[in-house]
């Protein structure tokens, strides 16, 4: 199964580009941002980061997080 599509989510005025990963794809563990709980390998969940990044594209993909599904929803 692949991983669902890339879309653009608005969150207190800020848009951020968000990936979600599949069970299958999650390979390794990750400190979630929201809970700061693990997002354990073989777990899906997104990958979240800044769309329009001040410092440039590069910089905002650099600085994409990790996020239980359930935690992103309730961000």
């Amino acid at each position: 199964m692949r991983d669902g599509w890339r879309r653009t989510e608005v969150r207190r005025g800020i848009s951020y580009t968000v990936q979600p990963i599949s069970a299958v794809r999650a390979v390794k563990d990750y400190v979630c941002p929201g809970c700061p709980n693990p997002v354990e390998a073989g777990v899906a969940h997104v990958v979240v980061w800044r769309a329009e990044g001040i410092l440039g594209d590069e910089q905002a993909l650099a600085a994409r997080r990790h996020w239980h599904n359930h935690c992103w929803r309730m961000a």
